[in-house]
């Protein structure tokens, strides 16, 4: 067996043993932990038992629709599913309504067996995307945190499962109230909070405000809440941020999504407070064993196949973003920038053509890697395939294309369709990439022309 395989098994190992003495209450529970966050797509069931080989402990299902749940919605019911070495598993939903989301989580107490049972319900108030925001769900519950309580209270009373609740920092960027609604929740007898640090608003697109973050800390240690544990979102891509974060912020535990998909990995790293830099041999290792795992829950036929290819080529739209980050060499400049929100190294002529692959952001090189994967019978064959593939003429062809993914639209932007709230256009297809010399090129006719306005006396930026 090769050594990372080996490694996943070692730890799947350990992880049921753990499982056989919980904690007594569900602040014990997540507290000290790094949790896995409610991923669209990407929290399916084969990529949370990949985490759970490498040590996670606490994870979210994909968020649920509470309606579309009642109504009986096979693909929301199939979202309540766990794998078995998931220690402490919660399901998140999505609703504005005490009855509804009582019926709800009274429909997942009914069904609960040993593959669909939970430890905890969480309530979306964070999800950004408009086709959530339009119906009253999701972040559009933070503009009121009156009503906000009202709901938190109407579930934690209604049922005996705790209740968490996730939000952002505030709706728009200009009605920040996370301190208000952060009391509204836990007033209400929430079991714990997570605080993603930015605005709906903002999606991804600025570095998460972990001030806010350690403001609601302070603010509800003050109140006599400091029992209650407040979980931390946003940014996290490697083991020292992670620790950093809560050491600054007070934070109970962190929770990670992005850094997750790129770096499955992580989990590991945050127990072992070290980095671990897998080869490119050991990441191919990692990735067999997702499309495995994929197989097993989907099937290994043709309909199989077709269900797993909803999941399997998408992420790696994550995976290849995956570098490389030594915390002797990157921890002082993720003090002044978050790591996941710095620009990558590109990759270079000297660079391996297996590395420069696994690197590669282009859908059609995805769907390919996804391919081979998922035909390869070991981890020797699918490192071989890949490996004869990375110095192909089919791939050359791709690398000459130069198409990239559309990066973090799939967490974050609105569905296609017209410019919603914020004025954002949606499901705009990205133009051919530039290249280096091109953005250079681009950058310094920008910098001439400030100059020129500002040597002039105009103002910059213009009006």
């Amino acid at each position: 067996m090769k050594a990372v395989s080996s490694l996943i098994l070692l730890l799947a190992v350990g992880s049921s043993a753990l499982s056989s003495t919980p904690p007594t209450s569900m602040q014990q529970q997540i507290s000290g932990q790094m949790i896995l966050a409610p991923l669209t797509k990407g929290g399916n069931l084969p990529f949370r038992r990949l985490c759970a080989d490498f040590g996670m402990e606490v994870s979210l299902s994909e968020m649920v629709y509470a309606r579309s749940l009642l109504r009986g919605s096979p693909v929301e019911q199939a979202r309540l599913r766990r794998w078995e070495g998931e220690q402490i598993f919660g399901v998140q939903i999505a609703t504005n309504g005490v009855t509804e989301g009582l019926e709800a989580i009274r429909k997942l107490q009914e069904s609960s067996s040993s593959s669909t049972s939970v430890q905890f319900c969480d309530l979306n108030c964070g999800c950004p995307i408009y086709d959530v925001t339009r119906r009253g769900l999701g972040s559009s519950l933070l503009r009121s945190p009156q009503k906000l309580h009202k709901l938190v209270k109407g579930l934690v009373d209604g049922t005996d499962i705790p209740i968490t609740v996730k939000i952002r920092v505030g709706c728009e960027s200009d009605t920040i109230n996370v301190l208000e609604n952060v009391k509204a929740i836990r007033e209400a007898g929430a079991s714990a909070v997570t605080i993603h640090g930015r605005t709906a608003q903002q999606g991804y697109s600025k570095d998460a405000n972990w001030e806010l973050i350690q403001q609601a800390v302070a603010e509800s240690r003050e109140a006599g809440y400091g029992h209650i544990p407040i979980v931390g979102n946003g940014d996290i891509l490697t083991h020292f941020e992670a620790r950093r974060r809560m050491e600054e912020t007070g934070v109970h535990s962190v929770m990670v999504g992005r850094g997750a998909l790129i770096k499955p990995w992580i989990f590991k790293e945050f127990k072992d407070n070290a980095t671990w830099s897998p080869t490119a041999r050991e990441r191919i290792e990692v990735y067999h064993t997702l499309a495995t795992y994929m197989k097993e829950h989907f099937g290994d036929d043709k309909m199989g196949r077709k269900k797993a290819w909803t999941f399997l080529p998408w992420h790696f739209e994550f995976l290849s973003r995956y570098c490389s980050y030594p915390e002797d060499e990157f921890a002082v400049q993720s003090t002044e920038k978050p790591l996941i929100q710095s620009r990558m190294p590109s990759s270079t002529e000297n660079d391996d053509p297996l590395d420069v692959l696994l690197a590669n952001r282009s859908g059609d090189a995805h769907d390919v890697i996804a391919s081979i994967l998922w035909e390869s019978d070991s981890d020797e064959v699918a490192f071989r395939k890949l490996n004869e593939f990375s110095e192909s003429v089919e791939f050359n062809k791709i690398l000459m294309t130069g198409y990239s993914s559309e990066e973090d639209q799939v967490l974050a932007n609105p569905l296609p369709g017209k410019a919603g709230r914020w004025n954002k256009r949606r499901g705009r297809k990205p133009g051919p990439k530039r290249s280096d010399e091109e953005i250079a090129a681009i950058r310094a006719a920008r910098a001439l022309k400030k100059e020129k306005i500002i040597a002039s006396g105009g103002v910059w930026p213009p009006n």
